[in-house]
C-alpha cells in the first residue's frame, strides 16, 4: 500500500506545483495519470478508441478545473470523480446518437446503386460511339473531338482548328444530333 500512497503524494505535489504555474510538473502529472484514467474508463466503453476519446475529454476537464483541486486532500478520488462524470457524459452522448443511427451493410459499398456499376455497359456503348463518331463528317468529327473529347474551350478549339466559334458550335450541335440518331438505331 505504501507504493500507492507514495504515487498519490507525488501526484498531489505535482498538481500543487502545476497550480503554481510549473509547466514541467503539470506535464509530468498528465503523463503519470493517463494509465490510471484509462484503467477507470476502459471497462465502461467497448472500444479502445472511444475510451481514448473519453480520456482526452477527462484531461481537458482536468486542465479547465485544475484550480479547484485542494492539495490537502487525496487526488485519486478527485480524478476518479472527474473520470466517472466524463465517462457517463460520453455514454449518454453515444446513446443519444446511437438511437438515431441505422446500421446498413450496403452503406459501405462504393456504389450501392446497381445502375452505378455499369463499366461493362459503358465499354459496349463506347464501341458503338467510336463507330458513330468515325461516320461523322470531318468538320463535325473535328468539333466533337476538340470540344467534347479533349474538353477544350471554344476559344482554344477555334485557334487550334482555324474555324470560327460559331462554326464550331454549329458542327457540335449537328454532330450530337447525328450521334443520337445513329446510337438510337436510326441510321442516317
Amino acid at each position: 500500500m505504501g507504493d500507492a500512497s507514495a504515487t498519490e503524494r507525488l501526484w498531489s505535489e505535482l498538481m500543487a506545483a502545476a497550480q503554481d504555474g510549473n509547466r514541467a510538473a503539470y506535464e509530468q502529472l498528465l503523463r503519470a495519470i493517463v494509465p490510471f484514467l484509462r484503467a477507470l474508463v476502459l471497462p465502461q466503453h467497448r472500444t479502445g478508441d472511444r475510451a481514448e476519446e473519453v480520456v482526452q475529454d477527462i484531461l481537458l476537464t482536468i486542465h479547465r478545473i485544475r484550480h479547484t483541486y485542494d492539495p490537502t486532500r487525496p487526488i485519486r478520488p478527485w480524478l476518479a470523480a472527474i473520470a466517472r462524470r466524463r465517462s457517463i457524459d460520453a455514454l449518454r452522448r453515444h446513446g443519444r446518437s446511437a438511437a438515431h443511427e441505422v446500421f446498413d451493410e450496403t452503406a459501405y459499398e462504393t456504389f450501392a446503386d446497381p445502375r452505378a456499376n455499369r463499366s461493362l455497359e459503358v465499354s459496349a456503348a463506347t464501341e458503338g460511339l467510336n463507330e458513330a463518331i468515325a461516320a461523322l463528317s470531318p468538320p463535325q468529327r473535328e468539333a466533337i473531338e476538340l470540344l467534347k473529347l479533349r474538353e477544350l474551350s471554344l476559344a482554344e478549339a477555334s485557334s487550334l482548328s482555324g474555324k470560327s466559334v460559331a462554326a464550331l458550335k454549329v458542327n457540335v450541335h449537328r454532330a450530337i444530333k447525328a450521334l443520337r440518331r445513329r446510337l438510337k438505331g436510326g441510321e442516317e
